[in-house]
Parts: structure tokens; sequence; C-alpha cells
């Protein structure tokens, strides 16, 4: 038996960070009694979320399933449905019984790779930070920064909310005003790679992320289409995504 914020997640029913909440909050019930962070199940339960029934898959229906998504910008990572701008969750396959749990986010003016995936124990350990695992990303700032800023930037520098660094910072041309650069760090806090150059004076104008742990965006994924992926390219040392994977475009919405 495993707890019952494990089994959620691992169902594809929503994060364990979300069950977690949904047990606090008192929302959630286990045969009918009010669950605790504690509690064990073994799948035979019947489980509700304020007072409805959750379709919870079992078995081999459960098989956690991962897509690579190439989001264009002016679309948010909510599933608030009252959201003023389209919402990447209307461009996937729809699920009986599971939903796609984002594994992080990209705010609505970025673009780039975004990681989904049935097993919310699996988007847990893609973006809580002990983990370490690496994003990278294209980013072009308004400016020229100098050396110093550089060096401030992978040295180490005081936010809001604490400290912060680039892994890995490298300069990739730029014509104009406007300077490219490839960065890399190992955590997903709101919006850090922004803050970190606001914390310079730079503005980002474009922000692309091109790599999540070992899964690169393929150069062949359109904006706005997906691509399933086995559950094993995410492993350590993966090979990315496989070129036989598949891609498909979002779905009518008329």
């Amino acid at each position: 038996m495993i707890r019952v914020q494990k089994y959620l997640a691992a169902a594809g029913v929503a994060s364990r960070r979300e069950v977690e909440a949904w047990i606090a909050a008192g929302r959630l019930s286990v045969n009918g009694q009010r669950a605790t962070p504690g509690l064990k199940v073994d799948g035979g339960e019947k489980f509700r979320l304020d007072g409805r029934l959750l379709q919870v898959p079992r078995g081999n229906s459960g098989a956690p399933r991962v897509i690579v998504y190439n989001k264009p910008e002016g679309e948010l990572v909510t599933r608030d449905r009252h959201a003023r701008h389209p919402t990447v969750f209307a461009a996937l396959p729809r699920l009986k019984g599971r939903r796609w749990v984002a594994v992080g986010r990209l705010d609505l003016n970025s673009s780039g790779l975004l990681l989904l995936t049935t097993d919310g124990g699996l988007a847990h350990r893609l973006m809580h930070p002990s983990f370490g695992v690496e994003r990278e990303y294209l980013v072009r700032v308004l400016g020229q920064p100098g050396a110093q800023a550089l060096r401030r930037l992978t040295g180490g520098v005081m936010l809001e909310d604490g400290p912060a660094r680039f892994d890995a910072l490298v300069e990739q041309g730029g014509s104009g005003a406007n300077r490219w650069y490839r960065v890399t760090l190992s955590e997903g806090r709101h919006r850090v790679v922004r803050r970190l150059w606001s914390s310079q004076g730079h503005a980002v104008s474009r922000l692309i992320r091109v790599r999540y742990g070992p899964v690169r965006l393929p150069r062949d994924l359109p904006r706005g289409q997906w691509r399933e992926i086995e559950p094993r390219h995410l492993d350590i040392g993966g090979e990315g995504v496989p070129p036989s994977a598949r891609t498909r475009r979002p779905r009518s919405q008329g």
C-alpha cells in the first residue's frame, strides 16, 4: 500500500502537490472518510473530490504517457476555463479517466519545449529542485550585458525569493540592440530566467525553452504540435526524443 497522494499522482489524476492541497482543504475523501496525509491505499478504494467520484485508472490503463509540446507564445499553461488566452491543454489529445500534468510552466510570452505526462509522480521528480534536472533556454535580451554582469549571473545574485544563478551562460550573437544567449539552470522558480536578467538591468524580449533534462525540443516539431515519447526517454542519460515518435496536430476546435 502507498500513500494516497503518491497513488493518485502516479495514476495521473493530479500532481502530488495538488493532492496534498486537496487533503489540507478537506476536499478529498476515500471510501467516505476524509483523507489524511498519511492515509495509505491499494487502489481498490473510491475517491471523491468535493463529493464527486474521481475516475482513477487501474492496471494497464494507468500506464504513464509522456508528450512533448512545442508551445507557441500567446498560450497559457493553465486549466482555468475562464482564461483570457488560449491554453495548451486545448491542443492536447483527450484522455479518459486521466489528465495531463504539465512539467513546469512557460509563461504567456515564452515558447518552446513543454513536457506533459499522465504520471504525476514523474512530473514531481522532474520539477523538484532536489533532483537537479537541467532546463536550457535560448534568451534574447535588450542591450549588451557587460562582463561583470555576466559573471554575476553565473556566480549568483540575490532575488526577492532567494539566491539564483545560471549554471551555464553562452553568448549566441545578435544584431542591433539585441543579444542572444543560451542559458542553463537546474530549477524552475516562477519567471526565474527573466528575473535573473532583470536583476542586471536587461529585459528579456524572447524566451525559448529548448531542453528539459535529457529531452530536447525536436527541430522538426512545428509550434502548436505535440509528439509522444516513451517515458524511458526521461531517464538520466536518455537519448531524448526518438525520430520515430508520433507527431500530432491540435484537435480541431470547430
